[in-house]
């Protein structure tokens, strides 16, 4: 039997916005730098924490 662990990355956390600019700060005691970005293309990944945000206007409820 071989003790064989795992090494692939955890998905990126998804965060769907309703706002064209965004921040992110890691969340929880133990985040990172607040930095801001530009949902102009519909997307954009923090380059800290690797989460996903997605832009949705309001009241759009398809996932």
């Amino acid at each position: 039997m071989s003790d064989t662990k795992s090494t692939a990355a955890p998905d990126p956390e998804i965060i769907y916005v309703d706002k064209r600019r965004i921040s992110c700060d890691g969340g929880g005691p133990l985040g990172h730098p607040l930095v801001w970005y530009s949902l102009e293309d519909g997307e954009a990944e923090c380059g800290y924490c690797d989460r996903k945000f997605i832009y949705r206007p309001a009241g759009d409820s398809a996932q």
